[in-house]
């Protein structure tokens, strides 16, 4: 059976060398019939989480603001995986992804008990460095997140010595890393 699929993309370069991982990564999982939607996070319109609580109301749109993020939320609620994808920015995920995936608390409070929906999880992260200690703030972070989620990890792509555009595809083992995994995912 196939899954349904969501990439954030937390890259603000177009075709950088995150896009690129994402097109290696659905070309894998496409191979074997999952659905992607892949949303460009830094081409949207999407403010910041207010710390407000007063979401959770209509299911259609569950923050009280109105911006891009309802295009977000219409997919992540039918989705089975979420794919994280963003270069390393100071040892954490960038900006644009931070922000709608704060966003996305407006889904839990639908629940009374602030529950958010089971999904599988994986991390596509470039990133210059190349050792596990480069990475290891992004491991506790993802860790954390998941585990507080309630959210399976399914798989993690951490692609070292990637800083200028393109670096990746000098790098092929890299991308078929990507494509691999998303031909895992079953």
């Amino acid at each position: 059976m196939s899954k349904k699929i969501m990439i954030l993309n937390g890259s603000p370069r177009e075709n950088g060398n995150t896009k690129e991982l994402i097109k290696s990564f659905t070309k894998g999982a496409q191979s074997i019939g999952n659905e992607v939607v892949c949303f460009d996070l830094q081409k949207m319109d999407i403010h910041a989480c207010l710390g407000c609580c007063k979401g959770g109301k209509n299911l259609e749109s569950p923050c009280v603001q109105k911006d891009d993020m309802l295009q977000i939320y219409k997919i992540y609620q039918q989705v089975d995986v979420i794919v994280i994808a963003s270069p390393m920015y100071y040892w954490s995920v960038t900006g644009q992804l931070k922000c709608a995936f704060d966003r996305l608390f407006a889904v839990a409070e639908i629940d009374p008990n602030y529950v958010n929906p089971k999904k599988d999880c994986i991390l596509l992260m470039p990133a210059e460095g190349t050792t596990e200690s480069n990475f290891a703030p992004v491991k506790a972070y993802y860790e954390a997140l998941l585990n507080h989620l309630n959210w399976k990890n399914i798989g993690i792509v951490y692609a070292g010595g990637n800083m200028n555009v393109g670096d990746i595809l000098n790098k092929p083992e890299q991308l078929q890393q990507a494509e691999d995994l998303g031909k895992s995912i079953l």
